[in-house]
């Protein structure tokens, strides 16, 4: 009796700790549940295997630690899986984005880039299907958890935004492949000025392959687990898809196709004064309060990415992020957005006009070789 009091104090001290307790006695649970939560859940369900980000606090940002766990464990199911499903914790977001208040640190930032981009690329290339229920917010680093994947379930709570030249950084996860390639320069326009695209926009926009009204994700989730092959996977979603409505950029379309085709900043400005509505004019209104150096820095990024594959975008995108972390926009965006939220930023350069060519090549001149992004199956 005394022997079995013993082992309970053990295992309440433990769960106090937030430890998992494993069991050596015979006959009693080899498993109890941990007072703390894992950053990540993965859980297998008949061919599926599943992926929850689990920050519900936090909009399940993500941190380095979480694309760490995330990156052996898409690894494994792709040899042993049928299929993988991502998906967020909680009623409000998929995945917010990064965790840039730590991203701008000099040594952690290239080091959580470095990881993320890693899972970016492999999902780009992943065997089996990948599907990502954009249930939710879901900003930068959630677009690259799920826009390169083969499907992309939207539902009616689904906001995407690539804001980041509001923070001095830009469109990253692979946004140098992805935004480029949408029809008719929406991407250019969603990069540079941060704007968001809810519900069934985002399907028609080319970024969402599917829309599902949220309440039945859960079916579709359980259904989905039993697919043996894609074909079963396209039939299921046909089935649970919902018709496109009109897109709400629809009046606006042709002026987007002009005025952000445009090679320059300042062209697509004065394009912009040109078309003189409320479209145009909020639109200008946007970019004035974006980074200038941010802005120039991603059309060159988009304009470049349009011409590269997936790999390269995401070394070209590391060169940009590492060199982020080491000069004073990056940093001062954050501080004033997200830390102090005094919403004031001091970027340096001021000005679109005092934005070099100089400055802007700079940010894409290589790396020395050992600090060059390496992906996890390069030959060593």
């Amino acid at each position: 009796m005394k022997h079995l009091i013993n082992i309970d104090k053990a295992k309440f001290k433990m769960l106090k700790s937030g430890f998992n307790l494993v069991r050596s006695v015979p006959g009693i649970l080899k498993r109890t549940m941990s007072t703390q939560e894992q950053e990540v859940l993965f859980e297998t369900l008949n061919n599926a295997g599943i992926i929850t980000l689990n920050r519900p606090k936090a909009l399940n940002s993500l941190n380095e630690n979480m694309v760490k766990m995330i990156l052996p464990q898409l690894q494994d199911w792709e040899k042993n899986r049928s299929l993988v499903i991502v998906k967020g914790a909680g009623d409000k977001a998929f995945c917010a984005g990064g965790d840039v208040k730590a991203a701008i640190d000099k040594e952690k930032g290239p080091k959580f880039f470095h990881t993320e981009y890693n899972v970016n690329y492999l999902i780009g290339k992943y065997k089996i299907p990948y599907i990502a229920f954009i249930d939710g917010i879901t900003m930068g680093g959630g677009l690259g958890l799920s826009v390169h994947g083969r499907y992309r379930i939207a539902t009616e709570k689904t906001v995407i935004a690539m804001p980041e030249t509001k923070i001095g950084l830009f469109p990253d996860v692979g946004g140098s492949y992805f935004l480029p390639r949408l029809q008719v320069n929406l991407g250019l326009y969603l990069g540079l000025t941060g704007d968001r695209l809810k519900a069934k926009d985002v399907v028609k926009a080319g970024i969402a392959t599917h829309f599902v009204p949220s309440r039945r994700l859960y079916e579709l989730e359980k259904l989905l687990s039993r697919c043996n092959n894609d074909i079963e996977i396209r039939t299921l979603l046909s089935k649970f898809n919902e018709p496109q409505e009109e897109f709400s950029l629809a009046p606006n379309i042709k002026h987007i196709n002009y005025c952000f085709a445009a090679s320059t900043i300042e062209e697509i400005i004065e394009r912009l004064e040109k078309v003189k509505n409320d479209w145009s004019i909020k639109t200008l209104k946007t970019l004035e309060g974006m980074c200038p150096g941010s802005l120039k820095i991603t059309l060159r990024a988009l304009q470049r990415g349009a011409q590269l594959e997936l790999a390269q975008c995401l070394r070209m995108e590391y060169r940009l992020a590492c060199r982020a972390t080491e000069n004073h926009d990056f940093p001062e965006g954050v501080r004033a957005l997200l830390i102090d939220k005094d919403n004031n930023p001091k970027w340096n350069p001021k000005t679109l006009a005092e934005v070099t060519e100089d400055y802007v090549e700079g940010y894409f001149k290589k790396l020395p070789e050992d600090r060059e992004l390496k992906f996890f199956d390069a030959k060593l």
